[in-house]
C-alpha cells in the first residue's frame, strides 16, 4: 500500500504573494479570469473551475486598535471521507493509492452531485466541459516523483507536501513553537484523522478559528440528503410513470366504450 500523501499549508508563514496561485493556474492551464470586488486583495471570494487554489485576505482587528493580516492559501482538502466522492453516481470521482482525490473528465456526467456535496464548497462546474472541476494535487506531477505546483513555487515554505505521518508530526512541533511566541490560538485543522471526515489531506495551521478563514467549525458530510433527494426523484418519477399507466388504460377503456 502506497504512503498516504498530504498537504500542510503553515499560514503563519504565508505573505500572500499568490506564487501557489499562478504556479496552479500555469501547470493545470487554468484560465484567466477577471477579479471580483472583494473587499480585500483577496482575487475571488471563493474557488471556482478555473481557480483550484486560492490565497485568503483577512483583516482581523487587534486589542490596540490596529488590523493585522491573516493570510491563508486555501485548496481541495481531499478529505479521508469525501463528501464528493460518496455523492458521485458514475464512479467518476475515485480515491488515488496516495489518498488523493480526483474527478476523471471522461467519465463526469456533469450530474453536479458533488458540487453540492463539499463541505468546503471547493468542487465547481465547468460550462463549457459540462463536468466538475477541482484541484487534483498536481496528479500528474506526484505520479511522476514531483510534487504539486503549488508547493514547488511557495518561496516562505509555507506549502509543504509529503507523507501525512511525517507532515502532522511537523505541524504539532510548529504548534507549539507558535504557542511559546505567544500565538495562543495557534492550532491545527484537519491533522486529526480521528476528528471531522476522518482527517484532511490538505490541513492547515490556523492562527485563528476556522470560521475566521471561512472554514466550517465542524464540517458534515451531506451527501445523506443528495441520496435522499435521489430517492424523492425516482419515488417522484415512478408515481408519474404508474399515473401515466393508469391514465391511458382508463382511455383505452373510454375508446372501447365508444
Amino acid at each position: 500500500m502506497a504512503t498516504t500523501l498530504a498537504m500542510f499549508t503553515d499560514t503563519s508563514l504565508c505573505i500572500g504573494c499568490r506564487a501557489c496561485q499562478v504556479a496552479c493556474k500555469q501547470w493545470n492551464e487554468l484560465g484567466a479570469e477577471a477579479p471580483e470586488w472583494t473587499g480585500t486583495y483577496q482575487n475571488h471570494s471563493h474557488f471556482t473551475d478555473e481557480t483550484f487554489r486560492l490565497v485568503r485576505f483577512v483583516e482581523q482587528p487587534q486589542p490596540n486598535g490596529n488590523l493585522a493580516w491573516l493570510l491563508m492559501s486555501d485548496v481541495c482538502k481531499h478529505c479521508a471521507q469525501a463528501g464528493c466522492l460518496d455523492a458521485c453516481p458514475t464512479g467518476a470521482i475515485y480515491r488515488t493509492e496516495f489518498g488523493t482525490v480526483n474527478i476523471n473528465q471522461d467519465v463526469c456526467n456533469g450530474c453536479r452531485y458533488c458540487v453540492s456535496s463539499c463541505p468546503f464548497g471547493v468542487v465547481a462546474f465547468n460550462e463549457d466541459t459540462g463536468t466538475a472541476k477541482k484541484c487534483t494535487f498536481c496528479n500528474d506531477r506526484i505520479h511522476n516523483g514531483l510534487g504539486p505546483a503549488c508547493a514547488k513555487a511557495c518561496p516562505t515554505d509555507s506549502i509543504q507536501f509529503g507523507a501525512r505521518e511525517t507532515l502532522v508530526t511537523k505541524a504539532q512541533k510548529r504548534v507549539e513553537t507558535l504557542k511559546a511566541m505567544g500565538f495562543k490560538d495557534a492550532q491545527l485543522y484537519g491533522a486529526d484523522s480521528n476528528g471531522f471526515l476522518g482527517g484532511l489531506n490538505a490541513f492547515f495551521l490556523l492562527l485563528s478559528k476556522p470560521s475566521t478563514y471561512n472554514l466550517p467549525e465542524n464540517p458534515r458530510l451531506p451527501q445523506r440528503n443528495v441520496v435522499v433527494d435521489s430517492l424523492l426523484s425516482i419515488v417522484s418519477a415512478v408515481a408519474v410513470g404508474v399515473g401515466a399507466v393508469f391514465a391511458f388504460r382508463d382511455r383505452g377503456k373510454g375508446d372501447g366504450d365508444a
